[in-house]
């Protein structure tokens, strides 16, 4: 039955931890998969989750089923974060999911039973199991221009003037805020132009939500959706509790989705469970508990505001002493976008021979086409890597 089974292609990202851990560099810096690492270098277990699982431990009195959505109490928390006050509040639903990979996936199954042509478009460059998991789902998978490989920002005028030419057999998705790969975010002028188009051409916007926090803040990472939310008749929206809360391995995520009225969102949130129940069943409770309680305890959601703060602005820290080390290393500002980008990611575009000679010659792994986990760096690596860096781009 299975002779004719071809091996599977190696996961780029997660392929990387496996070669680095049998490198024998005595100096090794693994920058490629998407973790937060503090400056021990390790991921940490966040001081609020801590007290909440405390919490769980001394009160929760049964591990029955939750139920297909999962926990309605962090769903509805969830779409809080996401939304805040935003009006569209009253017609979205939510759906707890196994991560926003989950969620992605669980959208992206409704999306086909309900349009079976549909096209949706993703940026170029995106998260490397965007277009796996769309596929998948049986979906039309396109791109539009997004990354400039000389300024290292994004170029809207190509950008809006691709999404201007889309229609109702299209859905859109964009990332939230803090762009994987690329740390290149959009203005919110463009939020508004692409605002606009949504409600002339009747596309769908796709919003992945994955870093809400670690651009500028939790209310002002999500002013671009949210302006949008608040004006076009229908989105979907997946997101991520992996890197806010820390919570990797929980697997927490959940999947949003506003239409014209309640009672469609309804429906739709029906096809969603339906949809997960052919699946998994239903996800797990554990990080979902956690976030739950986190969200509603006003001393422990400050406490946790507090923690979000706190890694944001080591990642901001470590991306200007890596500017400043680049610049004195090579004595120019080629690297100064590093500055303007946002989040766990910048993307430096290495290529080929360049990403072989930092494994080979300094044992640094990076993604292919250069894209940095700038949240995984130490501020003791950052002059090892500025010399690296200057070192393979002469």
């Amino acid at each position: 039955m299975f002779k004719q089974l071809q091996p599977a292609v190696k996961d780029p990202i997660l392929s990387l931890s496996f070669a680095y851990q049998q490198d024998s560099h005595a100096q090794k810096l693994n920058l490629g998969i998407g973790v937060y690492r503090d400056e021990q270098g390790l991921t940490p277990v966040l001081p609020s989750v801590k007290v909440a699982e405390k919490y769980l431990l001394e009160s929760q009195q049964s591990k029955a089923y939750v139920g297909l959505a999962g926990c309605e109490q962090f769903n509805a928390e969830m779409i809080n974060l996401v939304l805040g006050d935003n009006a569209s509040r009253s017609r979205a639903v939510g759906v707890q999911t196994p991560g926003a990979s989950g969620a992605l996936r669980l959208l992206a199954d409704v999306i086909k039973l309900a349009n079976p042509t549909a096209k949706i478009w993703m940026s170029d460059l995106s998260y490397a199991n965007h277009a796996p998991i769309m596929k998948t789902a049986g979906l039309e998978v396109a791109y539009y221009p997004y990354f400039d490989p000389l300024t290292k920002t994004v170029n809207e005028v190509a950008m809006l003037e691709t999404l201007s030419q889309l229609g109702k057999n299209d859905v859109v998705l964009l990332h939230g805020c803090c762009h994987n790969p690329t740390g290149a975010d959009i203005s919110f002028a463009a939020w508004q132009a692409i605002t606009e188009m949504a409600i002339k051409s009747g596309f769908l916007p796709f919003i992945d939500m994955a870093y809400q926090g670690f651009a500028v803040g939790i209310e002002e990472d999500a002013a671009g959706f949210r302006y949008l939310a608040e004006r076009v008749p229908s989105y979907f929206v997946a997101s991520s509790c992996s890197k806010n809360f820390g919570l990797y391995r929980e697997r927490t995520g959940v999947a949003i989705v506003a239409s014209n009225n309640l009672a469609e969102s309804e429906c739709i949130k029906g096809r969603i469970i339906e949809c997960a129940r052919s699946t998994y069943t239903m996800p797990p409770d554990h990080g979902a508990a956690i976030v739950r309680h986190i969200l509603q305890d006003e001393t422990l959601k400050t406490q946790w505001l507090s923690e979000v703060t706190e890694m944001r602005m080591r990642i901001l820290n470590v991306r200007s002493l890596l500017v400043d080390a680049l610049k004195e290393q090579t004595g120019t500002q080629q690297f100064d976008f590093i500055n303007q980008h946002k989040g766990m990611f910048s993307v430096i575009g290495t290529n080929k021979e360049q990403l072989i000679r930092l494994r080979e010659e300094f044992g640094i792994y990076i993604v292919g086409g250069g894209r940095i986990n700038i949240a995984g760096l130490r501020e003791t690596e950052v002059p090892y890597l500025a010399e690296s860096l200057s070192t393979v781009f002469k």
